[in-house]
């Protein structure tokens, strides 16, 4: 049987540590982005950060980050090659475009031109859809917002934002009035912007993503039919999301599929329609419901973003793929992302903090997929060096037009390369290359050819916003290559200390541990050069204390023991407080001397003020007549030296001679029985006839985490997650963790000596 118990501990604890070691393998690789198995779940992952977007968009994110420090970007890696997602969406019927638009737009094949798939639209050419489906397209400040995670955030959305979101159409700042099933107007008290907040809560969906897309899909009128409550066979019923509106070659017809689906769910079970409040026979109901649906049939299956709901290339819950989506106009994405833009923008919410999704293929070209607008016959290829002859600075568009948006601005004498001089009729656009490798277009006149007579760099300035950065934070290098009509103004980075401090990139710097590093600036034509100093710091981010309360007798010491996180924080001084000094008093170094009987409390700040703690202190008066089994070692008021085969309360109050009456109290200050048994965090108290507490003793146990009295697997599991900072140990658990009794920070050095113990090759000494 001996031999049984061994080999299941070792099956628990080998699992424990396979566990372990997997989710720091899967933490190491994410963080050097290395050996990332990319079908792993759903064939899908997210890496965060710009450094782990492919080259051809990093540029346009770093432009993005410049401007709007506080916004995440998430490589959402698909691991779908690039034209094989082109082949499932270029089905006939899937992606539309106005019938309006140009043939370019348009699929021109027999049979398949011009056809009216619904009214008013046709199916679109594949270049349009590679256009739509191509993230790089759209990474500039307006259209980058299709890309926006969806979730609902409750210190972001408010009413305010929602109405202004809905500036400009009818829902805006209006009083919610519906028809019944039987005619009869009803007027309510709340507001579209009410509910739409409601609905958010609900169904837990960012509201402006609600507001955004009722503009889209009924907006800006209320007579729109699918939320007009008049629709005949269809009294009573709104559908603000136009769910279920699959195109119908009927009059109508993808209202009244809509409307269908607003009465009955199409046939859905009961459980389905309670879940989405369906029928939808009022507009609360409308949407609330509506967004449930979204919530639940996109958002929450990993369809976060509208990008996503539109071009179904993810999937959480094991689907195929390029079925499930939410919408057949192929550039739906790029009209919502403008209006959730312009109600950020209206709200002045732009440089609150954004999360943003974005997906990357396999085998995707080197550049972004043209708009259907730009003809290749309006240019002629080139490779000139040509220079910004502005008076400032000069944008740079993504498209030969100012009807174009800006994807960025250079300053004047800015170096570029023509890739393509345009030749179109009227006013003439440049296809331009800038240094870090963003592609756009200039307007001809404000280039000029670089002279062909070499200027040299005479000098390099350097200048950032701040000289002294947190450890993992990211500052812009701002660089300026003098003479600005210098021939060649490329330069490179370097750093004295890379440990230290990195640069990357055209001139981002990382700080990565304390200390003070050099950032060298030299031109490549030459070497003229300059250095810049950054000191890096690392902030203490938390405190730990190893007692959560402290008893004493009157003329005793007790050394407080604190942990800091990280252990490299540039500045690790706390600074110690006593309440009431005529009780106890406490030096520079957290030692407290008791002085007298009474109760206050000692406040432990660290010197930069983020952190505080609070340890409330008992000093009673010195006790005589109190003695100890001399197995038991006493220091503070806190007990070591158990044998853990004796731990019962029975045998402990054995342990203790004294003419007061012993209690002892489990962790969770339940007085325990004489036959249960003691674990750390125990408190021993001795009672006099009246029920005060003439001393208290703190019971530790090395290696037992949980307070049960014994050292196992449930305590190496606590312990583990201590190390993985999934939850970490406080109080005397902080210590009972400390097996090796150094008074660090437990670690797997002690995790190992508990699965010795555990196996019964080497006890814990207590």
């Amino acid at each position: 049987m001996k031999y049984i118990k061994i080999f299941l501990i070792l099956l628990i604890v080998a699992s424990i540590s396979i566990a372990i070691r997997i989710s720091i393998s899967y933490a190491l690789d994410m963080n050097n982005k290395l050996n990332y198995n990319f079908s792993m779940i759903n064939n899908t992952s997210k890496l965060d950060g710009i450094n782990n977007f492919p080259d051809s968009y990093k540029p346009y994110l770093l432009e993005l980050q410049k401007n709007h420090p506080n916004w995440k970007f998430t490589a959402l890696y698909t691991n779908l090659n690039w034209q094989d997602v082109i082949n499932n969406e270029n089905v006939f019927g899937k992606n539309l475009v106005p019938k309006s638009y140009s043939d370019r737009w348009k699929n021109t094949e027999a049979g398949k031109y011009n056809v009216e798939i619904d009214a008013g639209w046709v199916d679109s050419s594949r270049r349009a859809v590679e256009f739509a489906m191509d993230p790089r397209n759209f990474l500039n400040e307006v259209r980058i917002f299709q890309f926006e995670e969806l979730s609902y955030n409750e210190n972001t959305n408010t009413l305010e934002g929602i109405e202004k979101v809905l500036y400009g159409t009818e829902f805006y700042n209006r009083i919610v009035e519906y028809l019944d099933a039987s005619g009869n107007n009803i007027v309510t008290t709340s507001k579209y912007s009410d509910l739409i907040l409601s609905a958010g809560k609900n169904s837990k969906v960012s509201t402006y993503h609600l507001a955004s897309r009722i503009k889209q899909e009924v907006g800006p009128f209320l007579s729109h039919s699918s939320i007009s409550g008049n629709v005949s066979g269809f009294e009573g019923l709104y559908n603000f999301y136009n769910i279920g509106a699959t195109s119908s070659s009927e009059p109508m017809g993808a209202i009244k599929n809509g409307l269908m689906y607003a009465r009955d769910g199409k046939g859905a079970s009961q459980a389905t329609k309670d879940k989405y409040l369906i029928p939808w026979n009022n507009k609360g109901k409308a949407i609330t419901g509506g967004g449930i649906f979204l919530g639940s049939s996109y958002i929450n299956l990993g369809q976060d973003t509208i990008y996503l709901q539109k071009f179904h290339v993810v999937d959480n819950s094991n689907r195929n793929l390029f079925w499930h989506q939410y919408m057949t106009n192929v550039l739906a994405p790029y009209s919502e992302s403008n209006i959730i833009y312009s109600g950020y923008s209206k709200a002045n919410m732009l440089n609150n903090a954004m999360s943003f999704i974005i997906p990357v293929y396999n085998n995707m070209n080197s550049t972004p997929v043209e708009n259907p607008n730009i003809l290749e016959s309006d240019f002629i290829s080139d490779n000139t060096q040509v220079y910004a002859d502005v008076s400032s600075t000069l944008n740079i568009r993504n498209g030969p037009s100012t009807s174009y948006e800006r994807i960025t601005s250079v300053d004047k004498n800015t170096i570029m390369t023509r890739i393509a001089k345009g030749r179109q009729a009227g006013e003439l656009w440049d296809k331009v290359k800038l240094s870090n490798g963003m592609i756009g277009y200039a307007f001809h006149l404000y280039l000029k050819e670089a002279t062909q007579k070499e200027i040299p760099v005479e000098k390099i300035n350097l200048s950032v916003d701040k000289t002294r950065i947190k450890k993992g934070e990211t500052i812009k290098l701002n660089v300026e290559v003098l003479p600005p009509n210098a021939t060649n103004r490329a330069v490179e980075y370097s750093s004295t200390d890379s440990s230290t401090a990195m640069v990357y990139g055209n001139g981002y710097i990382l700080g990565i541990k304390s200390g003070t590093v050099g950032i060298t600036v030299k031109s490549k034509s030459n070497d003229v050069s300059n250095t810049i100093y950054i000191e890096v710091y690392t902030p203490l981010t938390d405190m730990q204390v190893n007692v959560e309360s402290i008893t004493m007798q009157e003329g005793d010491r007790y050394t407080l023991t604190t942990l800091i996180t990280p252990e490299d924080a540039s500045n690790p001084n706390i600074i110690y407080k006593i309440e009431d000094e005529n009780i106890a008093l406490v030096n520079e170094k957290g030692i407290i001397t008791a002085r007298r009987q009474g109760n206050t409390k000692i406040t432990l700040t660290t010197e930069d003020g983020n952190i505080t703690r609070e340890i409330p202190i008992l000093v009673v008066p010195r006790l005589e007549n109190v003695a100890f089994d001399k197995s038991l070692r006493i220091e503070n008021n806190e007990i070591t030296g158990w044998n853990l085969n004796d731990l019962t309360v029975s045998s402990v109050k054995q342990k203790i001679t004294t003419n007061y009456t012993i209690k002892i109290y489990g962790y969770d200050g339940k007085l325990l029985r004489d036959n249960q048994r003691i674990g750390t965090g125990a408190r021993i108290r001795l009672v006099d006839e009246n029920e005060n507490i003439k001393m208290e003793y703190t019971v530790i146990i090395y290696g037992d985490l949980d307070s049960d009295g014994y050292v196992d697997t449930a305590d190496l599991y606590i312990l583990q997650r201590h190390i993985l900072e999934i939850k970490k140990l406080n109080g005397i658990f902080l210590k009972a963790g400390n097996v090796r009794r150094d008074g660090k920070n437990p670690s797997s050095s002690d995790s190992f000596l508990i699965r010795r113990h555990i196996l019964e090759l080497e006890f814990i000494k207590q």
